[in-house]
């Protein structure tokens, strides 16, 4: 995967998150990519990036001093034990669970875990794959 690549027409072109503490963050995402095949682009004693996402210290030139507040981040995973297997990987390197791996209401095929990073963040391994429901057993409300 090419980590210098631009790419034009995304949505987001990058998200960065200011966290507490580095090394625990760092612990935390790489066991995830490692599991989802993203490798770590790069990083140095007070930031790192993966993709599009940049994660530094508040004492970083791009953080300005201040913490990011709690976010939603959902990584897209190539099947249901992807999605497993980096939800076990997340809490063994640190982060607490948020929802257990599972097929969600969202809409049928939903199938995603849940866990908090060390700032609290809610990071989200999701597959968008066949249901394992029947279509009369999904109900999404919005």
């Amino acid at each position: 995967m090419e980590t210098q690549e631009l790419h034009r027409g995304r949505l987001i072109d990058h998200i960065q998150l200011v966290v507490r503490d580095l090394p625990a963050s760092r612990r935390f995402y790489a066991a995830i990519f490692e599991v989802l095949g993203v490798p770590i682009g790069g990083e140095t004693e007070d930031y790192f990036w993966a993709d599009e996402l940049f994660v530094s210290t508040a004492d970083s030139d791009a953080a300005l001093g201040k913490l990011t507040g709690r976010h939603h981040l959902a990584f897209q995973a190539a099947d249901a034990a992807m999605v497993d297997a980096a939800h076990a990987a997340g809490l063994r390197a640190g982060g607490m669970d948020n929802g257990a791996p599972g097929e969600r209401p969202y809409h049928p095929g939903y199938y995603a875990a849940f866990l908090l990073d060390p700032d609290g963040n809610n990071i989200e391994a999701v597959f968008h794959g066949p249901s394992t429901r029947s279509a009369a057993s999904v109900k999404v409300t919005f």
